[in-house]
């Protein structure tokens, strides 16, 4: 009986795709939550569907399976326990609402756009270019490596692939190139500063463009709904608005992070040979690297609604039907073809985690509880006595520094923003309530810099091994300071020029 009970437990260990002990800590979260008594100003069923949300996003924090499966997982809950209605034909269908959100589908068909830089090979090119002119001193690799992260950021929402798939690679065969190798314990020749310096360019790139990273329509979906669409950031008025404080935080995060952790070797001479022979080897454009920018081109005119402005409001485009059709061109011109689109797996994942989350959040707003909610945060900073000014800095720093709970910028943002975005409605002068969204719009991407588990990017970059997790955290935390402290002295400054406050 023992060994038969000691195999099962074995099989039951090598098969089941989940960590047994966080998988414990969460069924216990759910447990307990439902156990408790019902808030007052909520109904059981809207506490049952906040104790299924919050126990996902314990799930996915503890990465107990993939967060796919963590969010199919909570598709099931929902449907089955029919939080959201009073039939299952209508849990399933609130279950899915969210799938044909087109928000959602500008990220999945981006993402898959993406795909078209690494299979032609121009996203290496861009970085390689930029190397070459920048390259003599560390410093300059630190900059090129920024300038290749910022020229991406438009068109790779999936700010993984972008700083993952696409900057990290070139930036490791640089540090090789100096023998700076974790392996030889020689990573601080090069290698630990141009991880950093890797890194921290892909949350700033990240807050500066719509479709830089998959999140951020979710921003725009909550700053439309707090201000009652009076206040729509499209893409153009989102990187419009971002442009200088993001391009100021560009500027100096290469010389804070020399400054925190120097590299051991200043002179670089040999990258700029190196970038050239790597160029040198690729030869002139490829016909499908041409079809790639050509394609880009397309993308950004039509994206920041040039068209319309030439012509009219008739020739303006929804940024999904945009997106859309940049994928058709890359597949009728044989750039990509369908296995590639089929075999994009992070796009599909992202439709179905993104897009279950995206569907508790709004499932939350429509049962009361984010009104709920917000009517209690805004009791508890009522009573305190603040002024709106230290209330705005208040949400926006414990909505940042609350990322340090969470592994997820999406499932962070689904957790708080909205909920966040209302109590300062409710609390800040009307006429400053732009700049305040607007720094919780740069926040929800800022916030990325602070752990080694933030985001997609940083547990790739961190595996490396060229940066300790004392250093990471040490550097994320100065850096997340250093760049909340320009959007809200250079954004707020810039915002006001521009008309918005």
């Amino acid at each position: 009986m023992y060994k038969t009970i000691s195999e099962m437990l074995r099989h039951f260990k090598e098969a089941v795709p989940f960590r047994l002990v966080p998988a414990i800590i969460s069924t216990l979260v759910l447990i307990t939550l439902l156990l408790l008594p019902t808030p007052d100003g909520l109904t059981p069923k809207a506490w049952s569907l906040v104790a299924i949300f919050l126990t996902t996003i314990v799930a996915i924090i503890l990465k107990v399976m993939p967060i796919g499966v963590m969010a199919m997982m909570a598709i099931v809950i929902v449907s089955l326990s029919q939080v959201t209605s009073t039939s299952s034909k209508g849990a399933i269908a609130d279950a899915l609402s969210s799938f044909s959100n087109p928000l959602i589908w500008l990220i999945v068909v981006a993402i898959l756009i993406s795909r078209g830089l690494k299979k032609t090979g121009l996203g290496s090119r861009i970085g390689l270019i930029f190397i070459s002119l920048l390259g003599k001193r560390t410093i300059g690799i630190g900059y090129g490596l920024s300038i290749c992260e910022l020229v991406l950021a438009p068109f790779t929402p999936s700010n993984t692939a972008r700083g993952g798939g696409i900057v990290h690679p070139i930036m490791k065969s640089i540090a090789n190139a100096f023998d700076s190798d974790p392996a030889k314990g020689t990573q601080g020749k090069v290698g630990t500063y141009l991880a950093l310096v890797n890194y921290h360019a892909n949350p700033i790139t990240s807050a500066m463009f719509l479709t830089a990273t998959a999140p951020n329509p979710l921003v725009v979906d909550y700053v439309a709904k707090v201000s009652k669409q009076s206040f729509h950031l499209s893409w153009t008025t989102w990187a419009l608005c971002m442009l200088l404080p993001g391009l100021v935080c560009l500027l100096v995060m290469p010389l804070i992070i020399y400054w925190l952790s120097p590299p051991e070797l200043k002179a670089t001479p040999n990258a700029v040979d190196y970038a050239k022979k790597e160029l040198a080897l690729m030869g002139p454009l490829s016909p499908s690297e041409k079809v790639m920018l050509g394609t880009f081109g397309l993308l950004l005119v039509l994206w920041a609604n040039i068209p319309a402005m030439l012509f009219g409001p008739a020739f303006s485009l929804d940024p999904t039907v945009v997106a859309f059709v940049g994928l058709f061109v890359l597949i009728i011109t044989g750039t990509i073809d369908w296995d590639d689109v089929l075999s994009e797996k992070s796009a599909w994942d992202t439709l179905v985690w993104f897009g279950a989350l995206v569907m508790m959040a709004e499932q939350l707003n429509k049962t009361g509880v984010i009104a709920w909610f917000s009517a209690g945060m805004k009791g508890a900073i009522v009573s305190s006595g603040m002024d709106w000014l230290p209330i705005a800095s208040v949400l926006v720093l414990v909505f940042v520094f609350s990322h340090y709970f969470f592994a997820s910028t999406t499932a962070h943002i689904s957790a708080m923003l909205l909920a966040f975005l209302t109590v300062g409605a409710q609390l800040i002068p009307p006429e400053y309530m732009v700049p305040f969204m607007l720094m919780m719009t740069a926040g929800s991407a800022i916030m990325m810099t602070l752990t080694h588990y933030a985001t997609g990017t940083s547990p790739i970059i961190f595996g490396s091994g060229f940066v300790t997790m004392g250093a990471w955290w040490r550097v994320g935390f100065v850096m997340c300071l250093v760049e909340l402290l320009i959007f809200a002295v250079i954004g707020t400054t810039w915002w006001k020029l521009l008309g918005y406050w």
